[in-house]
Formats: C-alpha cells, structure tokens, sequence
C-alpha cells in the first residue's frame, strides 16, 4: 500500500511540475514576444513561440521532478538524522524562536520596503540574520524560557513543584502539570524499587536528604500494581511501600510532593524511561535501587541516588590479608566452597569451607568485589572458632 501511494505522489508531482514549466513557459513566450526578439508576428509564429517554450519547459518540469523528489529524499534523511538525538521541546523552542526572529525582521524591514532597489534584499537579510539569532538565542535559553512559562501558570507539561506540603497526595487537574523551583536544590524523584526497599525511610529519617522529593504519579501506579498482585509476597512489598510513603509524608524535615503526571503525559510506555525523561526535565536526580536503571542512567547522563550505594559505602572496611569470624551457613556454588554473612548483609565465600556448614569458623580475607548490587568477600578457612 505505501508503494501505491509513493507511485501516485510520483505522478502527482510530475504532472504538477510539467503545468508549473507549461505556465513558466507561457509566461516566458509572452515577455520574448512584447521584447522583439523574434522578428516575425504573425498568428503562426506567435502559436509557434508559445508552443516551444510551454513544451519545452514542460518537459524539463517532468524530467526534473525526479530529481527533486530525490533531494527532497536526501534532505528528509539527513534533518533525521540530525534530529535523532534532540527532545521535542528543543525543537519547539527553536521553531518559536525562528517565528519571533521573522516577526521581528519583518517589523524591522517595513521602513526599507519602500526604497528602490535595494529595499527586497534588506528585507531578505533581515529575515535571514534574525531569524537564525532567533532559533540560536532560543535554543541557548531554553531552560529560562522553560521556567519563566512554568511561573506564569505553563503549559501542559511542565512539572512545576507546589510549595506546600500535603499529608496526601491531593488530586489536579489532568491538563496541567506543575513544577517549582527549588532554591539551588535539584529534586530527589523516587522509583518504584527505593519505596519498596524502605531504607530511604531510615535515610529520611536522619537527615542525610535535603530538597523536595518528587513521586511522580505513574510510580504511584506501578506500586499499585504490585500491592494488587495475587503473588502473596509482592502484595506485602506493595503495601509496605505505600507505608513508607505514608510515612515521608508525616516527616517534617523533606517536602513529598506528588507529581500529576502519567505515562502518557511523557509519551512513554515504560517507567524507567519516563523517570529519566523526568529527571532531565527537572534537573534532578533519582533514588533507587534497580541496578540496571542505574547503569542506563549513567549511559544517559542522569543523575542516580543508588540507596546500594550509600549502604555499601557505609559498610567497615576490610582489606585484602585481614582476618574475621563467620558462621558457614551453606554450600557455595563451587566445589568445597562454604558461603556465610555478615551483621550487614555481606556474603563471604570460603575456600574449603564445605566441611564446616554450621560451624563458626576463621578465615583471612583474599579478595573482595564492589558492585552497585552489593558486595562479596572472597576468604580462605584458617581454622574452626568455637562458639
């Protein structure tokens, strides 16, 4: 079907360009004849005249339609090419901007339209110079021009943070989205799996989070799906996060605001991908802990709070040659390996630990391994502690 409509605009523009040589044509016989330059003037030379020159253009019409129907092609792919990599709110900034330089070129060039000669060129000029300083000082200004819209009421899009705090997430209208400034303080937004992990309630709690906190509406959403699940196990995770979120609600040290904003609002289908849409929009950061939203938010230049992190960080040093006391509570994925934990939660394989599953053993540390989901300790037994 989308060859058949290729071939019929073909011919539609084909023929459209031979009546466009054929007027062209028409126009061209008529200025040669008033000018004389040909000597004869009766009826058959004049049909003669018009005859070539409508033909003739005519046909140079048809013959260039395919030409330009294939740098029309070659335009189209190199604008997307070049317009892979910019948002859609970068390029309605720069199309505003290019209507104000024109409007203001053209107010500027109605004094020079009435000078000979040279008043059409003015105004060409002036077009061309401040239509560009518009697209460019636009485009250089878009987040000021962003949030002097957001100030005055916006437009449908615009995340804009209310001042106050609410105990509950009180509904808005659909059509608008709002956004505050936040006085130097780039917006923590949280992600479904940071509420679901609830350290960021005890992190709250002490005061090592400072700004607003944004949950946006389409997080809200997804947490519901999981407190609604039939699997007994995320059902209780669900609930636990609308909890926590209860729970930084009440706290009086960080401002919760819900954000009225929804998947389809972003044009996006999923969560990870809207909260790194939102979080370059706002200028701020997300809390989570999701390891691969972590990663990509790296590959994109987002800003990412991993709760991981902070725990890892916070974790006693242990070096390479130390020595510590652990219970052996399994086997390990290799042959003779015993696998025990920490107070925090950290995992220590243990060489030739197999045999003391259960037993309380020593052993001297020989390697360890950092990662964002965590980190594990490699050891070698020395020998059986009692208990």
């Amino acid at each position: 079907m989308a060859e058949g409509f290729g071939r019929i605009m073909k011919a539609g523009t084909r023929i459209l360009f031979a009546l466009l040589g054929g007027v062209a044509g028409y126009q061209m016989a008529q200025f040669a004849l008033k000018q004389g330059w040909w000597p004869g003037i009766s009826m058959s030379h004049v049909i003669a005249v018009n005859l070539l020159s409508i033909g003739f253009l005519s046909l140079a019409g048809f013959i260039l339609t395919s030409y330009f129907v294939r740098g029309l092609g070659l335009i189209g792919s190199f604008s997307e090419r070049q317009l892979q990599t910019t948002s859609w709110h970068d390029i309605s900034i720069s199309v505003i901007g290019l209507i104000v330089g024109l409007l203001v070129a053209n107010l500027i060039a109605l004094p020079f339209s009435r000078l000979p000669a040279i008043g059409s060129y003015i105004a060409v000029l002036l077009n061309l110079t401040l239509g560009y300083l518009g697209v460019r000082i636009f485009s250089r200004r878009r987040d000021e021009i962003l949030t002097m819209w957001s100030s005055l009421g916006g437009l449908k899009g615009k995340l804009v943070f209310r001042g106050k705090k609410s105990k509950h997430p009180q509904p808005q209208q659909p059509e608008e989205i709002y956004v505050e400034e936040n006085r130097g303080t780039a917006p923590k937004i949280l992600d479904t799996s940071v509420i679901i992990d609830g350290r960021i309630l005890d992190i709250a709690k002490v005061g090592f989070l400072d700004g607003p906190i944004a949950l946006p509406r389409f997080v809200l959403t997804e947490l519901q799906s999981v407190a609604d699940s039939t699997d007994p196990i995320k059902r209780s995770r669900g609930r636990r996060g609308f909890d926590v979120v209860s729970e930084l609600q009440k706290l009086k040290e960080i401002q919760v605001e819900v954000l009225e904003v929804t998947l389809k609002d972003l044009g996006l289908e999923a969560v990870d991908e809207a909260l790194l849409s939102l979080a370059k929009q706002m200028g701020g950061k997300v809390l989570t802990t999701d390891y691969n939203l972590n990663m990509r938010a790296q590959v994109e230049k987002v800003l990412i709070l991993n709760v991981n992190d902070l725990s890892n960080s916070l974790k006693p040093v242990l070096l390479p040659g130390e020595s510590l006391t652990v219970d052996i509570l399994r086997e390990g994925k290799e042959p003779n390996q015993g696998v025990g934990y920490l107070e925090d939660g950290t995992m220590i394989v243990v060489e030739d630990g197999q045999r003391y599953i259960g037993r309380r053993v020593e052993v001297f540390v020989t390697s360890l391994l950092q990662t964002s989901a965590g980190r594990m300790i490699f050891g070698r037994f020395v020998r059986e502690v009692s208990r």
